[in-house]
């Protein structure tokens, strides 16, 4: 029997379909007539397979089919979900209740088992290998240490011999089993956080096996990864790459080679680049939102789908050198002293920056008081400011807006706002620098972007 707190490991296996269904039942003492329901993964979303009331003593059984093979877990009416593997395999379970995670037994299931034995394992091997570098790079650079060739090289040999037991234990398993094809995957999607930050020189390998993913293959829509693996490549590029011309070089590049993937497949095209354009623009990596929204729209195949293609269009009229529409101020506007005006364009200066913000946004909360603050360098390179409120009441806008230098506006109807839609906004605060024509200078990602920007651009 293997005992495994099955919530602590984020596991999937799966084998070759079968057209048979499978179960997982068991018996969990202390839960007679307790609601469970067992979820599956799909795309980016969970959906319920099968779903019961445990019997008395405990007992139970759910039932799941091929289609479902993949990340699973239970979820208790109350309580925390309890992490399983669906494949073709019966599991079983044992424990007092499925509330006590820890009382929770593996009994039946052998991919279950071997890979429950690699999320046992696989921690402890970087832990030590994590304490390896550190001596590594200590009897390498330190000239305390340097000059010591025979504990160098054993540390060297130790961190060799934990790669190969970690390599060994992944090749010992079926060449067509699901589970080697995603331990390699779990483990670089969760190392791109330690190796932006503290391992440099594994920077364009992780890079380039972030790029080798491959969206067409379906089992990766099955295991629960899919999300990480968008969210994760984008945020990798963005804290690894060096400036940000740099930055939007790599994920340029990241971008063709998911797209030249897809292009056989409809569905998947549509899923993956639409997930993407969103993480640009939350991250505010707007360069390459626009040069993903450009490929797509130049692009022959005809396969996008029609309100995505709607929305890349609106949104391509905002991408930089293209005219900013007009905003027209509302009734409910804030004028700074000697100001007046019935639009932006009344508005006398060189330049104009727009921004999109709201008392609910932390963000904005943050932002807009530096923004406020460095409002009068900004004025005196002939920078006017105007905040655009996404809030929904007078009080609010108020307890937001009223104490900034500069001209703010609203009309209460938050993201369906006409400026917010013309702007084509998705995320705040946003920023857009605009010159006396409403030409689209540069969209900005912070006051510190907009600071650097206005600091490489405009001239005293």
């Amino acid at each position: 029997m293997v005992t495994r707190n099955l919530f602590c490991v984020l596991s999937v296996v799966f084998c070759s379909f079968s057209f048979y269904g499978q179960s997982v039942s068991g018996t969990l003492k202390n839960s007679d007539g307790t609601s469970v329901v067992l979820y599956g993964y799909k795309n980016f979303e969970t959906y319920a397979i099968d779903s019961t009331v445990t019997a008395e003593g405990g007992e139970f059984e759910l039932n799941f089919k091929a289609k479902d093979y993949g990340m699973g877990y239970l979820q208790p009416a109350e309580g925390k979900p309890l992490v399983l593997i669906l494949a073709d395999e019966k599991v079983v379970l044992e424990g007092e209740a499925v509330n006590l995670l820890e009382s929770v037994e593996l009994a039946e299931g052998s991919q279950n088992m071997a890979f429950l034995k690699f999320g046992k394992e696989h921690p402890k091997r970087e832990n030590a290998l994590s304490a390896w570098r550190y001596l590594n790079q200590l009897y390498t650079d330190d000239t305390t240490f340097s000059d010591q060739s025979t504990p160098r090289d054993a540390i060297g040999a130790e961190m060799k011999r934990l790669k190969e037991e970690d390599e060994g234990f992944i090749t010992s398993l079926p060449e067509d089993s699901y589970v080697r094809w995603f331990l390699p995957l779990r483990r670089l999607l969760g190392s791109v956080a330690s190796v932006a930050q503290y391992k440099p020189e594994a920077i364009p390998e992780t890079r380039e096996g972030l790029r080798a993913i491959d969206y067409t293959d379906e089992r990766l829509y099955k295991s629960g990864l899919l999300k990480e693996a968008v969210e994760n490549h984008i945020w990798f590029i963005e804290n690894s790459s060096g400036s940000l011309d740099e930055v939007f070089a790599d994920l340029n590049r990241s971008i063709d080679i998911v797209l030249d993937q897809l292009k056989e497949d409809n569905v998947k095209f549509n899923l993956i680049t639409q997930r993407f354009f969103e993480v640009l623009e939350k991250r505010s990596l707007f360069t390459s939102s626009e040069y993903l929204s450009k490929r797509l729209l130049e692009g022959d195949c005809g396969c996008l789908n029609p309100m995505f293609e709607k929305q890349l269009q609106k949104y391509g009229k905002m991408a930089q050198g293209a005219t900013a529409p007009d905003i027209e101020f509302s009734e409910f506007t804030y004028f700074p002293e000697g100001v007046k005006a019935k639009a932006l364009s009344e508005i006398e200066a060189d330049y104009y920056l727009v921004v999109f913000a709201a008392g609910w946004c932390p963000h904005c909360n943050e932002a807009l008081p530096k923004v406020a603050e460095y409002y009068p360098e900004l004025k005196a390179k002939n920078i006017e400011v105007v905040l655009v409120s996404l809030d929904e009441s007078a009080q609010d806008f108020a307890n937001f807006a009223a104490p900034f230098p500069f001209i703010s506006t609203t009309d209460y109807q938050k993201w369906e706002s006409l400026p917010a839609q013309d702007y084509q906004v998705f995320s705040t605060p946003s920023y857009f620098m605009l010159d006396h024509k409403r030409t689209i200078l540069q969209k900005l990602s912070s006051v510190e972007h907009l600071k650097s920007w206005v600091e490489y651009r405009i001239a005293d």
